[in-house]
């Protein structure tokens, strides 16, 4: 019996072999962009979508790890400590969603389908921390790779980013990075403003009353596609832009390389 439990808690936090996958796709992907290897276009695209997968598993197992310290004991049965996408309670909204939205407009907006059991955890400042998880692994994957950016360390004057027949300055690696900046910047804000159906919704709805939390339940599941509608179609969208960039800007980081890096990655243009 105890050899037995000792086996099921650690399969439960075995690392599944999708998440590696994408881990694989991602280091593999920088590195044919910085060896100037493959096409150069299919590569940005493959780097930032993997890289965006990765992200995007990290967020959600982030919700579920500090579910368990705060007393929800069952997201390692559920899957939910193995970086795997597909333990997710929805994969839709978690993952096929949001590619679709950066693939469609450019913007990094992560879903959350991480179903925590709350009657289990006491206290509103955990319920908080824990919706507070995902969107700090957004903040922190976007300042690493600011600095990475922000440093030139990948910018290769010797393998120069190419658009059709036109050369740029700038190498494909750093204008990627960029990208993938610009993606989990724009995620960390726009899933931290309170939104139902978001995260940012999330860590103040404990604070609310219980009347307040009923009346907007039923807006919930619309709270990302209208937010993605404001982004896409209306002035909101530019004002989210000009803060990332003054977030590149903070970390001295070139925002020119943000829309070099989506004319890479939208390969079929």
């Amino acid at each position: 019996m105890t050899y037995a439990s000792t086996g099921q808690r650690s399969a439960e936090h075995r690392v599944s072999p999708i998440f590696l996958a994408l881990a694989a796709a991602l280091i593999a992907s920088g590195w044919a962009l910085a060896a100037a290897w493959g096409n150069m276009r299919v590569g940005v695209f493959l780097f930032v979508v993997s890289g965006w997968m990765v992200s995007l598993c990290l967020h959600e197992y982030a919700h579920a790890r500090t579910a368990l310290a705060g007393g929800d004991i069952t997201v390692g049965t559920k899957g939910y400590l193995t970086l795997n996408p597909l333990k997710y309670g929805h994969v839709v909204l978690s993952f096929v969603l949001p590619v679709i939205f950066v693939i469609m407009g450019g913007i990094g907006l992560p879903g959350g389908a991480v179903y925590i059991e709350r009657d289990r955890i006491s206290g509103r400042l955990k319920h908080s921390l824990i919706s507070a998880a995902g969107p700090l692994v957004n903040v922190a994957f976007g300042v690493v790779t600011l600095v990475l950016v922000s440093q030139g360390w990948f910018d290769d004057p010797d393998v120069p980013a190419v658009i059709g027949d036109q050369a740029y300055l700038v190498s494909p690696l750093p204008a990627a990075l960029a990208f993938l900046a610009y993606l989990q910047v724009t995620a960390a804000i726009l899933n931290l403003l309170p939104v139902p159906g978001l995260d940012g919704y999330g860590i103040v709805e404990p604070w609310l009353s219980h009347k307040a939390r009923r009346a907007v339940a039923p807006y919930a599941p619309y709270g990302m596609l209208l937010l993605f509608a404001l982004v896409w179609q209306s002035q909101v969208g530019q004002w989210l832009f000009d803060l990332t960039v003054r977030i590149f800007d903070l970390f001295g980081a070139d925002p020119r390389y943000i829309s070099l890096g989506h004319d890479l990655f939208t390969f079929w243009k």
